[in-house]
């Protein structure tokens, strides 16, 4: 455990060019940027991308992520959600992200019960019924864009599981207003317009920052319509997100105000949308670039198809595919800031009170002394070694670890095993891949792949399981 002696004030050793390159180093290149530090300077070191460019360090070191991620709200370390600001113009200020202490609690309480146990059995139903409609769409066409159908998928699921929403005129117009938002803050320029508040500036529907406001405003009026729609009709019999967050109280017998819930849903939306369709999409791209993973996959889904709907979950190479998936290339780079309340050490180096603390969970991940050549896939990892929260934490961990986090294991679940049951499929371009940026998160760069038939092995019954 880290030696909390303090010693002479000093920071982690680190780049020394100029801040304004490393942040646009880290906009440009996240990952190449993690991995050249880490690298160079090891498992902890300081870098200045944090607002103002003030300095903040980045640990990869397990021990240390234990000593922070445990004592997060604590006379150590703090999480203020206040941190999150780089968010607030896309989440709202009463996301979860957002909160800090009472208030942070609060909202957790009140959003964790529709992510676990018996509520996830219809949402097992919707998930599978929405991939199925969509195999039957992939079937009539000879390429499609991976990353696009995965995306087309986690957004029906998002609309139908968590806002309740069925096939008709808001359902279409939401979905295209959240696809076109997202869009726009997917690329570089939109995501230093984030880290630089000078350059929010709206100069007119015709201006990056002006698109972006007008076309916020046309998802927000589509929610709260939504969200009065709901308070008239009430939400009786209903098992949608959306209705349980409605519908939920907090100790002192408060729910949710309506911008409550529209930054909620917000926060679900770019949480869970973007980042599910992400891992999807990496799932089946080295499912198709790594033969011998393809067949031990196959192999497992056929011995269980008699039972399949009962055993997704327990499924030891299905689980196994999904963790190396999110451990090679986490969709989500570093943990939620943590900043240090008093002196102390750190392997070595005195941290000075404010500053900001977070972990790298790429560089965690490729710990040559956890994962054996850990740039290399390979599910089998995870068949003979339980790994620690702390060595493996793709939805960050502590107070902080996200709320969505069975359900979006689950729906990855269910997707691959209905395509890879169904679908016989091959990359067109067979190359290896690395990530690229996409807003705040890491991505998969394009990819083709095309329909080559169809397996026998389909499931007869929808996939209804527990989160398990």
């Amino acid at each position: 455990m880290a030696n909390l002696q303090v010693k002479s004030m000093s920071l982690p050793d680190g780049p020394k060019t100029p801040a304004l390159w490393q942040i646009l180093y880290w906009i440009a290149d996240p990952i190449g940027s993690m991995r050249e530090y880490s690298q160079r300077y090891g498992d902890c070191f300081s870098l200045r991308i944090g607002y103002n460019l003030n300095p903040l360090v980045m640990i990869s070191n397990p021990e240390i992520l234990q000593m922070i991620l445990t004592n997060d709200e604590s006379k150590l370390f703090e999480a203020p959600g206040e941190l999150n600001g780089l968010l607030e113009p896309l989440l709202g200020k009463e996301s979860v992200l957002a909160l800090s202490g009472a208030k942070h609690r609060r909202m957790r309480q009140l959003m964790m019960p529709p992510f676990h146990g018996e509520r996830m059995r219809s949402y097992g139903k919707t998930i599978s019924d929405i991939t199925d409609q969509v195999i039957r769409e992939l079937s009539q066409q000879k390429t499609f864009n991976l990353r696009d159908v995965m995306q087309q998928i986690s957004l029906s699921v998002i609309l139908k599981a968590v806002f309740g929403l069925q096939e008709g005129a808001r359902y279409q117009e939401l979905g295209r207003a959240i696809t076109t938002l997202l869009d726009r803050l997917s690329n570089p320029l939109s995501v230093a317009m984030l880290y630089f508040p000078r350059l929010q500036q709206d100069l007119g529907s015709w201006s990056p920052w002006g698109g972006f406001v007008r076309q916020r405003q046309v998802v927000d009026d589509l929610i709260y319509a939504e969200i009065n729609d709901r308070r008239i009709q009430g939400n009786h019999d209903r098992d949608d997100i959306l209705s349980l967050l409605m519908s939920a109280k907090d100790e002192s017998g408060e729910g949710m105000s309506d911008g409550e819930l529209r930054d909620e849903l917000m926060t679900l939306l770019t949480a869970g949308h973007e980042t599910t369709a992400t891992a999807m999409a990496w799932a089946l791209y080295w499912l198709h670039h790594l033969p011998e993973v393809r067949q031990k996959l196959l192999a497992e889904l056929t011995d269980n198809a008699a039972d399949l709907e009962q055993n997704l979950t327990k499924l030891p190479y299905l689980n196994a595919l999904c963790n190396e998936t999110l451990r090679i290339y986490p969709v989500g780079m570093v943990t939620f800031p943590r900043i240090v309340k008093e002196p102390m050490e750190l392997m070595g180096y005195t941290i000075e009170p404010n500053t900001m603390l977070l972990g790298c969970i790429y560089a965690a991940h490729h710990r040559e002394s956890v994962y054996e050549d850990p740039d290399t896939f390979k599910p089998e990892r995870f068949l003979t070694r339980q790994f620690s929260p702390f060595e493996y934490l793709p939805f960050g961990g502590g107070s902080r670890r996200c709320v969505g986090m069975a359900f979006a294991l689950f729906e990855m679940k269910v997707v691959l095993s209905r395509i890879m049951t169904q679908l016989d499929l091959a990359l067109v371009d067979d190359r290896l891949l690395f990530p690229v940026r996409r807003g705040v998160t890491a991505s998969l760069p394009p990819v083709t792949m095309q329909v080559i038939g169809h397996h026998s092995m389909k499931s007869e019954m929808p996939i209804s399981v527990t989160s398990g």
